[in-house]
């Protein structure tokens, strides 16, 4: 098993920035593919970006291409994702995932993720 535990929500301004962890333990943390996921009041789970073993792949959401960074290390281990230029419409309880047989067509589907962290919001105000 994985545990993941995510921390760095909060309030922000629209413009600011926030940088979320997700920190790993139990298993290989390298071992596994590594997602953000996001879901607003009332919508359902969004793709936000994911990253593979080592990080030499990352993927991103057209929503949030250009503004997120997602990166991760795996001596510490832990997941990050850097969110810069933060919209309202970025509000949202953003939860880390593991996925131990992520690939390039599966990296989006939230079905595919073995483990979940308990998720941590954030709030962009206008």
């Amino acid at each position: 098993q994985v545990q993941l535990v995510e921390s760095g929500g909060g309030l922000v301004q629209a413009g600011g920035s926030l940088r979320l962890s997700c920190a790993a333990s139990g298993r290989s943390f390298s071992d596994y593919g590594m997602g953000w996921f996001r879901q607003a009041p009332g919508k359902r789970r969004e793709f936000v970006a994911a990253i593979n073993w080592n990080g030499g792949l990352t993927y991103y959401a057209d929503s949030v291409k250009g503004r997120f960074t997602i990166s991760r290390d795996n001596a510490k281990p832990t997941l990050y994702l850097q969110m810069n230029s933060l919209a309202p419409e970025d509000t949202a309880v953003y939860s880390c995932a593991a996925d131990r047989s992520m690939n390039s067509r599966t990296y989006s589907d939230y079905t595919t993720y073995d483990y979940w962290g308990q998720g941590t919001p954030v709030t962009v105000s206008s």
